[in-house]
């Protein structure tokens, strides 16, 4: 998954350029569909700031093996990011989540 492609799936299902960010929380990964969008005027990015962003994001979901789990999530998902509510679309790592949740 590329950027570019991350950012069609989010204007084909809600219509916004969506912030996305990358969290754990506990012992699990998820990718967060944030409230806020490029096409807001207090949207902190510029266009090319938000697809570079874009970038890094799709290339942590691609090393985290989870692109196809991500793109699925999306396309069948009823919900919506709205304000203070994220999407958030889980990430299963597998066998590999000891390779990328170290703990503290």
């Amino acid at each position: 998954m590329t950027g570019e492609e991350l950012h069609q799936l989010l204007l084909t299902k809600w219509g916004r350029s969506f912030d996305v960010q990358i969290r754990r929380v506990q012992n699990k990964v998820f990718l967060q569909v944030m409230w806020k969008y490029l096409e807001q005027a207090s949207f902190p990015m510029t266009e090319a700031e938000y697809l570079d962003h874009l970038n890094t994001i799709a290339n942590y979901i691609n090393g985290l093996g989870g692109s196809a789990q991500v793109q699925r999530f999306i396309e069948q998902t009823r919900e919506r990011p709205r304000l203070g509510k994220a999407v958030s679309i889980p990430i299963d790592l597998g066998e590999r989540a000891s390779e990328w949740l170290i703990e503290k």
